[in-house]
């Protein structure tokens, strides 16, 4: 007898037939003796239902009545797949975030799971039951629903695979596994049959919308085998496992891109120890998450200049930060709100000579400008205009020989 999570995203509930053919796939999986949990996500569409009325009250809406709004999107579907499971045999209860309860920590619509108790579930489970968790959402120590950010059914999923000690964790969606960029939008891309954990948080940290970056990070701590499949097809998914298995021969893996991404270039500051925490450090307090840092050489020991990038949405608020910021002095500030950002991932650049010099070439080729550059062991970012993103994602996907 195995145990597993199934997760269903918004896509694969997004109406009352997906819940019924959802359902399906868990009856089929119970048939074979297996213990299932099913977590899933709010119906496509309703988390941004539910905020949209709340910015009709207030584009300030108060964080605690956000978190009770939100996660009642994933309330109904729990109910609804219960009931679903329960009219074509299967024995099922839904549980909601209090009756478990998953146990978080954090501030509100930003928390993270920390624990949660087993007994009931496991014994329903022994019986033959199977049980529903919603996603996206717990409980904290003071009694108050709390979720813990968008996309966050698939952290709750790898969450709840880690505590009840599950074998599997299969993440269901409307694409039959990770590919190599996005389908939608270079249709030669290929599905990556297998992919490691270090590359898959890469990918999804930079922009690939499969599986949150959070979830991956929990399966690589504690290897929880990951599996994407689509919820709409019987082909084989995509398996995420532990860097053992990783293929060293493939150069690149994959081209992520994000184009939501704003550049800052703080002109003229001071040149000496402390000036750049005394930059980002006001920026952290406020929420801000930086990406890339570049700062230039100071030919006279006295100025330099500073680039980061930060997320589109958090720019006036960076430089109402920086502008307010009387710990630092500079010439002037730039900004460009028109930038995206591309990505090369691979486990291969480890031992594959020549990577950086291809990509750089390649994008030179299309008279496209790099604006900054970022690097790890097995991704390399490049910032670059908007306005040239799919034709250097095609380009990349081409040149590494992912077509």
């Amino acid at each position: 007898m195995t145990k597993k999570v199934l997760k269903f995203g918004g896509t694969s509930v997004g109406s009352v037939k997906r819940i019924l053919h959802a359902a399906e796939i868990v009856k089929k999986e119970h048939s074979k003796g297996n213990q299932i949990i099913v977590v899933v996500s709010a119906m496509s569409g309703k988390t941004n239902e539910l905020i949209s009325h709340s910015s009709s009250i207030s584009e300030k809406f108060n964080k605690r009545e956000m978190d009770v709004l939100l996660s009642s999107g994933e309330q109904v579907t729990s109910a609804l797949m219960a009931g679903a499971l329960n009219e074509i045999g299967i024995k099922s209860k839904s549980w909601m975030n209090w009756q478990i309860p998953i146990l978080t920590e954090g501030e509100h619509t930003n928390s993270r799971i920390v624990n949660m108790s087993i007994n009931k579930i496991n014994s329903f489970l022994s019986e033959g039951g199977v049980a529903v968790i919603p996603g996206f959402q717990g409980i904290s120590q003071n009694g108050e629903i709390t979720t813990i950010g968008r996309g966050g059914s698939d952290a709750s999923a790898v969450a709840i695979a880690k505590i009840f000690q599950t074998e599997s964790c299969e993440i269901y969606t409307d694409v039959d596994g990770v590919y190599s960029t996005d389908p939608s939008n270079i249709p030669v891309a290929k599905k990556i049959s297998k992919i490691s954990y270090d590359e898959m948080l890469e990918l999804s940290s930079l922009g690939a919308k499969v599986i949150q970056s959070s979830a991956v990070q929990t399966a690589m701590m504690y290897d929880i085998p990951l599996q994407v499949k689509s919820t709409f097809t019987d082909r084989e998914g995509t398996e995420i496992f532990s860097q053992e298995n990783i293929d060293y021969s493939k150069a690149v893996t994959g081209v992520a891109y994000s184009k939501d991404d704003a550049k800052v270039t703080i002109i003229g500051v001071e040149d000496k120890p402390g000036v750049a925490a005394d930059i980002f450090e006001p920026l952290g307090k406020n929420q801000i998450n930086v990406d890339m840092v570049i700062q230039n050489i100071s030919p006279d020991g006295k100025t330099t200049d500073i680039t980061f990038t930060i997320k589109r949405n958090d720019l006036n608020k960076t430089l109402k930060t920086l502008k307010s910021n009387d710990k630092i002095s500079f010439k002037s500030l730039d900004q460009n709100d028109a930038v995206s950002k591309i990505s090369v991932v691979g486990a291969g650049m480890v031992t594959t000579p020549g990577v950086t010099y291809k990509m750089f070439r390649a994008l030179a080729d299309e008279k496209i400008n790099i604006l900054a550059i970022s690097t790890s062991e097995i991704k390399i970012s490049v910032i670059i205009n908007e306005k040239d993103t799919l034709k250097a994602v095609k380009k990349l996907h081409s040149i590494f020989n992912l077509d």
